[in-house]
């Protein structure tokens, strides 16, 4: 079954070109393409995507502002902030709303693709230097807990892939593992740690 994706940007432009690129994924459907958050919140719950790919910087209501009043008309969406926006600040406020992942508008089609993929298993999927950002961010206000101890070799060698801002794509081919190997290592991983997902394990591992 295909993973159903709405698009919420309000410049015309990127929203076609975010719907050409998920057309070309066979294991994905765009269901909606829309240019404001009202727009969002008066359909989305009439046919609820998977998967929201919410811009930020919409022109009344902002993504931000947003996003919990959709995940409370639709609680098991997945809403992957995609933006132009790398302020911490920003990052946070967004994380904080409910968002599960954080993608710059520049990401690669199959940057954007793995990371639809990774929120659908439970993941919370990042650019890389947003990862970092974010790992940075609170690395100083947290003491270190040393994950060693409770992880095999090959999963400590994941997490710091991971904690370095990684995506799974580039794990894989770095680990020489599947990309479904790489997920069940995650979904591991967030066991032993007992955290909910990758940016959990990341602040766990560098904090």
């Amino acid at each position: 079954m295909k993973t159903k994706v709405a698009v919420v940007e309000d410049n015309e432009l990127v929203r076609k070109q975010l719907v050409r690129i998920l057309q070309s994924a066979p294991d994905l459907a765009c269901l909606y393409a829309l240019e404001s958050a009202e727009e969002a919140l008066k359909r989305l719950p009439l046919n609820p995507p998977d998967v929201v790919l919410l811009d930020i910087n919409l022109k009344k209501l902002s993504g931000i502002a947003c996003l919990p009043l959709l995940k409370e008309k639709i609680p098991s969406l997945e809403v992957l902030m995609l933006t132009d926006y790398e302020d911490e600040d920003v990052i946070l406020r967004a994380l904080q709303a409910g968002a599960s992942g954080y993608l710059l508008k520049s990401s690669q089609p199959e940057e954007l693709f793995e990371a639809i993929r990774d929120v659908r298993a439970g993941g919370s999927p990042f650019s890389s230097h947003i990862a970092r950002k974010v790992v940075h961010f609170f690395r100083s206000k947290e003491k270190p807990v040393p994950p060693a101890e409770k992880l095999s070799p090959r999963e400590f060698e994941l997490l710091e892939l991971l904690a370095a801002g990684f995506i799974n794509k580039e794990i894989s081919d770095r680990m020489d593992l599947t990309l479904e190997t790489v997920r069940t290592y995650l979904r591991r991983i967030y066991t032993k740690l007992h955290v909910r997902n990758r940016t959990e394990a990341a602040l766990k591992f560098r904090s």
